[in-house]
C-alpha cells in the first residue's frame, strides 16, 4: 500500500510544478502578461488610416541635414475576434491553475498524514502476516491490539478516497492541457500569418507614403556627400555610365560607354545587377560618334556632344535614330575648353528636378563656364547663365535642384569648391568634402530620380549619396 500512495504523491508533486510553468510562462508565450509594444501595459499599432506629420529640416553645426519626422499616436491594437478567444483561454489557464495549486496543497497535506501512519501501517502487515502463517497465535489480546490499529488507520479512508476522485481530476486536466495546447498553436498560427501580411501591407504603405514625402520635398541645397560605394571595376580610364534621370523606378537599365574619344558604342544593360555582372546587355552603335564623357540620358534618349563640334545631339534608344541636333552657338569644342583632365570634355550635359542642361564656355565668356537651360525637344537654349568660374580649373561639375556645384580637382583631395545658384544668379564657394577614391574622376553626374552621384573614376563606376538640405512642404496629405 505504501508504495502506490508515495506515487500518487509524486505524480501530484510534478503537476504542482507543471502549474508554476502555465501561470508564469503560458502567458508570455501567448502574449498575455502586460508585455507591450510600444507602451506599458497595452500591445499597440499603428493604424493605417492615420496621417503623418513632416516637419522641416534644419542643419546641424557640422553640416548635416537633420529631418524630423513624427509618425502619429499609436492606437490600441483591437483584434477582438481573437482578443476575445485569447481571454477565454486564459480564464481557462487560470482555472487550471487554481485547481491545481488546491491538488497541490492537498497532496502535500495528506501526504504527511500518510507518512505519519506508515508506521502503524508496517506493524498491522507484520501481524497480519504473522496471523496468517499461525491462527493459533492470534488470541484475544493479539485480536484486540489489530483490531485497534485498524481503527487508527480508519482516517486513511477518506484521503485514498479523496486521492481516486482526484486521480480523475488529473485525467481532465491533462485533456483540458492538451486541447488548450492545440488551441494556441492554431492561434499563433494564424496570428504569425496575420501579422506577417500586415507587417507587408505596412512595409507597401510605408514605401508610397516615402515616395510621397520625396516628391514633395523641396529642391535642397547641399551639404554632404558620402563616402564612396564602388559598383563595377571595369573599361579604360575614362568613360561614362548611368540611369535614366526621368522614368519610373522600376525601369533600372543602365548605359555604358567606354572611351571619351570618337566612340560608338553605347551598352545597355537590363539592370542593374545585369551591369555588375556584366550579362544581358544589348548594343547601340551612333550615327555620329561622340566627344568626352558628358553625356546624360533623359526620358529614353542619350543626349551628347557630337565629335569635333559644338553639336548636340539627341539619340532615341528604342528608335535607335537621332531625333535631333543642334550647335551651341559659340560654345567651345575639341579641347578647346575642357576640365582639367582634358579628355575633350568641352561640353557637359547633366539633367537635374528642373530639366536638362548644358555646361561649356565660350570666348566671349572668357573661358568661364556657362550654363544653359536646354529644351530637350528642340536642343534650343532657353536662357544661360555666367557662373565666372574658368572652367580648365574645374575638375568636374553637376547640377542639383537648379544649382551648379564645382570640383576644384579631378585628382585626389578634390572637394566641391563652387556653387552658382541659377534662381538668383549669384554665387558662393564651399567647402565640402569629396572622398576621389580612385584618383582620377572623368565623369561626375546627378540623377534627381535616385539622388545620388554617378561617377566614371579611374576605371572603376562608382556612386555617391547626397545629403540635401530640404525645405519640407507641410501643405496636404503626404
Amino acid at each position: 500500500m505504501t508504495v502506490p500512495l508515495l506515487k500518487i504523491g509524486a505524480v501530484l508533486s510534478t503537476m504542482a510544478m507543471v502549474t508554476n510553468w502555465m501561470s508564469q510562462t503560458l502567458p508570455s508565450l501567448v502574449g498575455l502578461n502586460g508585455t507591450a509594444v510600444s507602451r506599458a501595459g497595452t500591445s499597440e499599432k499603428i493604424s493605417p488610416d492615420e496621417g503623418w506629420q513632416v516637419y522641416t529640416s534644419a542643419q546641424a553645426p557640422d553640416g548635416k541635414c537633420l529631418c524630423t519626422a513624427v509618425i502619429p499616436v499609436q492606437g490600441t491594437c483591437s483584434r477582438d475576434l481573437r482578443s476575445h478567444q485569447l481571454r477565454q483561454l486564459m480564464e481557462k489557464v487560470q482555472n487550471i491553475s487554481q485547481s491545481m495549486e488546491v491538488l497541490d496543497l492537498r497532496t502535500y497535506r495528506d501526504l504527511q498524514y500518510v507518512r505519519n501512519t506508515e508506521s502503524l501501517m508496517k506493524g498491522l502487515d507484520s501481524r497480519l502476516k504473522v496471523a496468517a502463517e499461525s491462527q493459533k497465535s492470534l488470541n484475544a489480546k493479539s485480536f484486540q491490539e489489530l483490531k485497534d490499529k485498524m481503527t487508527e488507520l480508519l482516517p486513511l479512508l477518506p484521503v485514498l478516497d479523496q486521492y481516486k476522485s482526484d486521480t480523475r481530476l488529473i485525467v481532465h486536466l491533462k485533456e483540458e492541457v492538451r486541447n488548450l495546447s492545440g488551441n494556441l498553436l492554431a492561434i499563433q498560427e494564424e496570428m504569425g500569418a496575420y501579422d506577417y501580411e500586415e507587417l507587408q501591407q505596412r512595409v507597401l504603405m510605408l514605401e508610397a507614403r516615402l515616395h510621397a514625402c520625396m516628391q514633395k520635398l523641396g529642391c535642397g541645397k547641399l551639404t554632404g556627400v558620402s563616402n564612396p560605394i564602388t559598383i563595377r571595376a571595369s573599361g579604360s580610364r575614362f568613360g561614362s555610365w548611368m540611369t535614366d534621370t526621368m522614368t519610373p523606378s522600376a525601369d533600372s537599365r543602365v548605359w555604358y560607354m567606354d572611351g571619351y574619344y570618337k566612340g560608338r558604342r553605347v551598352l545597355e544593360f537590363r539592370t542593374l545587377n545585369d551591369f555588375v555582372t556584366g550579362q544581358n546587355f544589348v548594343q547601340h552603335l551612333l550615327p555620329h560618334p561622340w566627344a568626352g564623357t558628358g553625356h546624360v540620358v533623359f526620358n529614353g534618349s542619350l543626349y551628347y556632344n557630337k565629335y569635333q563640334s559644338n553639336i548636340a545631339v539627341k539619340y532615341h534608344f528604342r528608335s535607335r535614330s537621332v531625333l535631333v541636333q543642334r550647335s551651341l552657338a559659340g560654345a567651345g569644342y575639341n579641347n578647346t575648353f575642357p576640365y582639367s583632365w582634358g579628355g575633350f570634355s568641352d561640353i557637359d550635359f547633366m539633367v537635374d528636378e528642373n530639366g536638362l542642361w548644358a555646361v561649356y564656355t565660350t570666348n566671349q565668356n572668357a573661358g568661364n563656364i556657362v550654363v544653359s537651360r536646354v529644351d530637350p525637344q528642340t536642343l534650343e537654349v532657353l536662357r544661360s547663365w555666367d557662373t565666372g568660374y574658368p572652367k580648365r580649373s574645374a575638375g568636374e561639375s553637376f547640377m542639383i535642384c537648379g544649382t551648379l556645384y564645382v570640383t576644384n580637382s579631378h585628382l585626389a583631395g578634390a572637394k566641391i569648391y563652387f556653387a552658382y545658384y541659377t534662381n538668383t544668379s549669384s554665387y558662393e564657394y564651399t567647402d565640402i568634402p569629396f572622398h576621389n577614391q580612385y584618383s582620377h574622376i572623368s565623369m561626375l553626374d546627378y540623377n534627381p530620380r535616385e539622388r545620388v552621384l554617378y561617377t566614371w573614376n579611374n576605371g572603376h563606376q562608382v556612386i555617391y549619396n547626397v545629403t540635401l538640405f530640404h525645405v519640407i512642404k507641410t501643405s496636404g496629405e503626404l
